[in-house]
């Protein structure tokens, strides 16, 4: 019987790390607020998220770190994407625990001065509930679009930087539909 409980422990675990995690806050919850040092085609400023609300929805993408393959690739995505979130009126934020201190030349190179990127501190990432598992003090890959009234209208993780475009894009364009 202890065989069998540990195959399926291991077989578990085993699925654990390679499926998708579920993001730690759910739609329908309130986004907690935050102020963050940010910083915008290679510009520094404070960037606040009940401020971007009152322009319209804010795609808030958390990731590992600066300069990583999978990140700088999501980062170009994203640029590739913003002026489409803008004719739908989202604001995109890329936010990271990793390698904060290179989130000014990142915005330029990588977001391509289309986004900002934004440094998480400890509890910006536990109040998202965002850490990565293998590194607590980066933060993990999850997506959130977040309505003008604080709520999340799409929770996102996947380690797989892959599908977060998508997948915010048709939560902002479900959002907009709604309010037509």
């Amino acid at each position: 019987m202890s065989r069998l409980l540990a195959g399926i422990a291991a077989a578990a675990l085993t699925l654990a790390a390679t499926s998708p995690a579920l993001a730690a806050l759910k739609v329908g919850d309130k986004a907690p607020d935050f102020s963050a040092k940010a910083a915008l085609a290679g510009k520094d400023f404070d960037f606040n998220l009940a401020k971007a609300l009152k322009k319209g929805p804010v795609v808030l993408y958390f990731f590992p770190a600066a300069y990583t393959a999978g990140c700088t690739a999501e980062a170009h995505e994203f640029a590739e994407a913003t002026p489409e979130f803008e004719k739908l009126g989202a604001t995109v934020i890329g936010v990271t625990a990793g390698n904060v201190d290179r989130i000014k030349d990142f915005s330029k190179e990588h977001c391509r001065d289309k986004f900002a990127v934004a440094a998480a501190d400890k509890a910006l990432v536990k109040s998202y509930d965002v850490a990565l598992a293998v590194k607590p003090d980066w933060s993990n890959r999850t997506s959130y679009v977040i309505a003008p009234d604080g709520k999340i209208l799409l929770s996102y993780t996947d380690g797989n930087f892959m599908g977060h475009v998508t997948q915010t894009m048709g939560a902002v364009k479900a959002y907009k539909a709604a309010k037509k």
